[in-house]
């Protein structure tokens, strides 16, 4: 490793940290040592590191906001990238054009300011717009594929694509970028529609009350565990289990909302993972329901 950091800051793709504590990267705030994050400054330097990183057959993944992933405890030995700089906001009437590394919420609060609808839901999800993406995230009822025109993708081959929105096949939590690793989201075009700014803002304020009272926003976590079972919710069916304020190690299902697990003290991942695991044998044991995790493991083999 000590050969390929010597390499790579050499070729100056951007940014490098050695070392990194992935706890300070995940709204978890778990996570091992992750050897070397680079965050590249373009494009082209994105492209080049990943040839290099696949000449060299070292693994690589990349974050966004660390909103929706659970790293293990142990060191990750390959390279993490960061899309940070990737964060340009163009507006273009209703549409707006903004870089996968750029803040959903942040979109989401200038769209209401401009008097644009569409990215209400947003506005309380703390992750990148190219995570978004890739994972199609949403809330009441609505999500990214239904504003997503287009996006500007890197293929695995490392060439730079756009594909539209119906090539991107949004379905719930999901998406072509999903189920097709090597696909980074690098760009997206999204289209709103005209609306009150008066209206959008109290609707956002009467959700963020709501968030407040509902959710255990005061501690680290990673939103919704579980995908909602068709006809039913995730939540109360680990709720009507009298699991709400059960703990293992520092984490604990939230008292608040039960399809929330917190760390509440000094969590170590694996005191979630197993925390997560439980939940998901408990409700299969009793209900028959077999809840689908929202939330990535990653480096856990």
């Amino acid at each position: 490793m000590e050969e390929l950091l010597n390499e790579i800051k050499k070729e100056e793709y951007g940014k490098v940290l050695i070392d990194v504590s992935l706890k300070d990267y995940t709204t978890y705030k778990v996570g091992g040592i992750c050897k070397i994050m680079v965050f590249p400054k373009n494009i082209d330097n994105l492209v080049r590191l990943i040839r290099k990183l696949k000449t060299k057959k070292v693994s690589y993944m990349i974050l966004g906001k660390g909103s929706n992933v659970l790293f293990s405890d142990w060191e990750y030995l390959g390279v993490i990238i960061k899309l940070d700089h990737l964060n340009h906001i163009v507006w273009k009437g209703n549409k707006v054009v903004v870089g996968a590394g750029a803040s959903l919420m942040k979109v989401a609060s200038m769209a209401g300011r401009k008097g644009l609808s569409g990215l209400e839901f947003a506005t309380g999800i703390p992750g990148s717009i190219g995570g978004a993406i890739y994972m199609n995230a949403g809330a009441y009822k609505s999500d990214m594929g239904y504003v997503v025109s287009s996006v500007k993708v890197l293929t695995p081959s490392l060439r730079v694509i756009t594909m539209v929105n119906k090539e991107l096949q949004f379905h719930y939590r999901t998406s072509f970028l999903k189920t097709h690793p090597g696909y980074i989201c690098l760009e997206a075009t999204i289209k709103l529609k005209p609306g009150k700014r008066e209206a959008i803002e109290t609707l956002v304020e009467e959700r963020k009350k709501r968030r407040l009272l509902t959710q255990p926003l005061e501690y680290p976590s990673a939103g919704s565990v579980f995908r909602n079972p068709e006809g039913s919710f995730a939540g109360k069916l680990i709720e009507d289990l009298g699991y709400k304020g059960l703990m293992k190690g520092g984490a604990m299902i939230s008292d608040k909302h039960a399809n929330f697990i917190i760390n509440y003290h000094n969590a170590k991942a694996r005191d979630i993972k197993d925390l997560i695991c439980f939940i998901q044998e408990e409700v299969k044991e009793k209900y028959g329901i077999e809840l689908t995790i929202e939330q990535e493991f990653k480096n856990w083999e």
